[in-house]
């Protein structure tokens, strides 16, 4: 959700890779609410990490606890930035209405929306 955002909110600010500590299948439920807010992420595929190669950072940015705990070290020319996100699939896990798999999934996407939206003002504090 995160990479979808960035790319259609600050794609012409930003080049924006993703990757997590494992490839898993694109979570449909993600696909779904982000198409919601009209944002088509069913052509993006989990990579890994070291799927990046060698590629040099100016930023690297963790979302999930899991990853900030295991990522291995990106060097970054400015900084690393760290904002822990519930997973969405682990919230719902419990949960056997569709819709109340949904209202988790809308949260944390609102949630990764909000941060994505600041990261503009925030890199640039961060830089100086």
């Amino acid at each position: 959700m995160a990479e979808g955002f960035a790319k259609n909110l600050l794609g012409n600010l930003l080049s924006v890779f993703s990757a997590g500590t494992e490839a898993r299948r694109l979570d449909p439920y993600a696909i779904r609410v982000m198409k919601e807010v009209g944002i088509d992420i069913s052509s993006q595929y989990s990579k890994t990490i070291s799927q990046l190669g060698k590629t040099e950072f100016d930023y690297v940015i963790t979302l999930c606890d899991a990853a900030q705990d295991n990522c291995p070290y990106f060097p970054a020319k400015h900084r690393v930035i760290h904002r822990g996100f519930d997973d969405p699939s682990r919230l719902a896990l419990n949960e056997t209405a569709e819709e109340q798999i949904l209202k988790h999934y809308r949260s944390i996407r609102d949630q990764i929306r909000e941060f994505v939206e600041t990261l503009p003002s925030r890199l640039l504090k961060n830089s100086s």
